[in-house]
């Protein structure tokens, strides 16, 4: 099995939809081991984060539900814990104002 420490990134997250982030690739178990959410604005702006088992009928479990961030803050969160993506699993995010967000996710994929 080999672990591979990767990095995915999110520019100007919308505000309409949720952004895929990162989706495990097949045949892949993945750890989160962190996630950057920063604020560009000079308001605060809302994020929720959430998780889609693929496994269990597409559910969504959400991981931050609105969060405000400061305005020109980054926000750190998953720091510290294991979470962990199963094949074709997804981490999705979206902001409460369009293209104030910017996502950075390092994570370990295990095949």
């Amino acid at each position: 099995m080999a672990n591979t420490f990767k990095n995915a990134f999110a520019a100007n997250v919308s505000n309409s939809s949720y952004v895929d982030l990162y989706t495990a690739p097949s045949s892949t178990t993945t750890i989160i081991l962190g996630l950057a959410l920063c604020n560009k604005t000079a308001s605060a702006v809302n994020v929720t984060v959430q998780m889609q088992d693929t496994s269990d009928s597409n559910n969504d479990f959400q991981v931050l539900d609105t969060v405000s961030i400061p305005a020109r803050t980054t926000l750190e969160v998953l720091a510290g814990q294991k979470y962990v993506l199963e094949t074709t699993d997804v981490l999705r995010v979206k902001a409460g104002t369009g293209s104030a967000i910017d996502a950075t996710l390092g994570f370990m994929e295990i095949t």
